[in-house]
């Protein structure tokens, strides 16, 4: 296989099921592997190819192990996972945190699979492949499934995806019973759905062709985090601790917040920043659309943007900043960059409970940045008014935070040094789209049995645990 040659781009975002397909009958994912990793495996989505009808089957309960017996401790501390921690499409989750153990709960070790069993958790794709590398005893929301490969029958890796698939998903949204709102799932609907009786090497085959999607979406995402990282480490050294470029020959001034370099003016955020901006959008016309779950907690991408008609709510474009004015989403640090419409006259519109920041005498990425901080996120929190549990952002909040706004030569050169990194962000999230795309594709494909994956080496290729 050649590896020089020249590489066509990927398909958009917005590509369709069969332009994706188009471009892997064509192509090879080996050529689209990250250069930190190595797999050589083609396959054929061809309609013509010769496809391996699904014969022997098993139930579902006798194939995996359910809610395995693990026993913990009381009142000693493991690792956590709750349900908020879980993002769709993520083929992997690390605890980051830890807690008592005090009974109940589910209960799991490294290479489990964790499926939400509750609304709308489930309909939404909350399932994922726990990963954590102490080899401790682990626990989480008693809202989670909990499943795991049998010794000589499955594959724990095989059994994610298989979890992750139509076959499953489908009957244990159907199974749910309960109030509204709060539905959950029940476990022997899931348990007697029967299953093909692939044999281990087919089970790590498709595993290994599917894993090799999720290995390059975390590698990304990976790089997404060291990049979100260093712009924000730069925005504090150059705007919190002082030390932009050429600091030591600027003498620094008291003012109200205290010392502040010279030259640089003390104002309000509402003379730096148009808080909603008025943007006006047509009412019948589809456009991209935000709601607040799109806005994450702990990066500045924007995910799964929907299409609507209607111009109610929050009206924004590129370079603006989309924070939360609600309660508990602005407390838990709900704030989107805005930067993946296609144009700079491009208008979206998203949820009423947004604030769009805008800049006035800064620039959009010391906007986003600022929003971030915490006495920024404080100051609007010690602002909220309204009943228990919907208390919302007074936008005077912002007439009342000061801020040393920094001279234009030095904007421009913050500008010119993290803009780059943005856009990296924002082509690395594309590349994961498409890839979870593409990976969605083949999932039911190679679970049924439509595609013929007998003549795959799985020698030559990364093997599963």
């Amino acid at each position: 296989m050649k590896k020089n040659k020249k590489r066509d781009p990927m398909p958009p975002p917005n590509a369709t099921p069969e332009e994706i397909g188009e471009f892997w009958d064509t192509h090879s994912l080996a050529d689209y592997w990250d250069e930190t990793h190595e797999v050589e495996f083609h396959v054929n989505l061809k309609s013509q190819q010769k496809r391996k009808r699904m014969k022997d089957t098993i139930r579902f309960g006798d194939f995996v192990e359910v809610n395995p017996r693990i026993q913990l401790e009381k009142g000693k501390e493991y690792p956590y996972v709750e349900m908020a921690d879980v993002t769709p499409g993520n083929g992997f989750i690390s605890p980051k945190k830890k807690r008592i153990y005090k009974g109940g709960g589910s209960r799991f070790q490294s290479d489990d699979t964790l499926f939400a069993r509750i609304t709308p958790c489930l309909e939404n794709g909350k399932i994922v492949r726990f990963k954590d590398n102490s080899n401790q005893p682990c626990f989480g929301s008693t809202e989670f499934f909990v499943f795991r490969g049998k010794p000589d029958i499955s594959d724990s890796t095989y059994i994610f995806y298989l979890a992750l698939s139509p076959m499953i998903r489908e009957p244990a949204v159907k199974s749910m019973t309960g109030a509204s709102g709060r539905q959950r799932a029940m476990l022997s609907s899931v348990e007697d759905i029967n299953v093909p009786a692939y044999s281990l090497p087919t089970q790590r085959k498709i595993a290994a062709i599917l894993s090799a999607y999720d290995a390059l979406i975390e590698n990304n995402t990976c790089r997404i985090k060291i990049l979100e990282d260093m712009a924000q480490t730069l925005y504090r050294e150059w705007f919190v601790h002082f030390r932009f470029p050429g600091h030591e020959s600027v003498p620094m001034v008291e003012s109200e917040l205290g010392p502040i370099p010279e030259g640089w003016k003390l104002i309000a955020a509402s003379e730096a920043i148009f808080i909603n901006p008025k943007t006006t959008v047509p009412r019948d016309t589809k456009k991209p659309f935000v709601p607040m779950k799109s806005a994450t907690e702990n990066s500045m991408l924007i995910t799964d943007i929907e299409e609507k008609t209607g111009n109610s709510g929050a009206k924004f474009k590129n370079g603006d900043t989309l924070f939360a004015r609600i309660t508990p989403c602005l407390e838990n640090g709900r704030t989107g960059f805005v930067q993946f419409l296609p144009n700079e006259d491009e208008i979206a519109f998203g949820s009423t409970e947004f604030i769009v920041l805008r800049s006035k005498t800064l620039n959009s990425y010391f906007v986003y940045f600022l929003a971030q901080t915490h006495d920024f996120r404080e100051n609007a929190i010690k602002s909220m008014t309204g009943a228990t549990g919907r208390q919302r952002v007074l936008s005077q909040c912002f007439d009342d935070y000061f801020l040393p706004n920094p001279c234009q030569e030095i904007l421009d050169q913050f500008e010119s040094t993290v803009a780059p990194i943005f856009r990296k962000v924002q082509t690395l999230s594309e590349k994961n789209n498409n890839l979870r795309q593409t990976r969605d594709l083949l999932l039911p494909k190679l679970i049924s049995g439509e595609i013929d994956i007998s003549g795959l080496d799985l020698d030559r290729y990364p093997k599963s645990n």
